[in-house]
């Protein structure tokens, strides 16, 4: 898994390819993210758009992660969420718990409302 980061004003977009779907991958988003969120970066987006497959590991990182950045008063939203992820979503209801956007300039954009 290869994680890039970019930022938009004060919204961080972090950019997965590859799996999501444990070892070492999880940690090393989980560690992304818990060092922005050191630093004060609460406003998260993830863009899944080269994100081939999660399984439950990967699903439980990716709500781990959400929790953290809402208990630090922030946001975590995902963006290009391919077909095959956000089936996965639907199936386990998470679809209703995770914002999504097609794309991340849209996700990025709502953070401004």
């Amino acid at each position: 898994m290869t994680i890039k980061e970019s930022f938009h004003d004060n919204v961080v977009v972090l950019s997965l390819k590859g799996n999501l779907m444990g070892e070492p991958d999880t940690t090393e988003l989980r560690d992304k993210i818990y060092s922005l969120l050191q630093d004060n970066f609460v406003k998260i987006v993830l863009d899944l758009g080269k994100v081939k497959w999660v399984n439950s590991s990967g699903l439980g990182t990716l709500i781990s992660a959400m929790t953290s950045v809402k208990n630090k008063g922030g946001e975590l939203r995902l963006a290009n969420v391919t077909d095959k992820v956000e089936s996965l979503f639907v199936i386990t209801q998470l679809i209703k718990v995770f914002k999504t956007y097609e794309s991340v300039d849209r996700a990025v954009a709502s953070f401004k409302k």
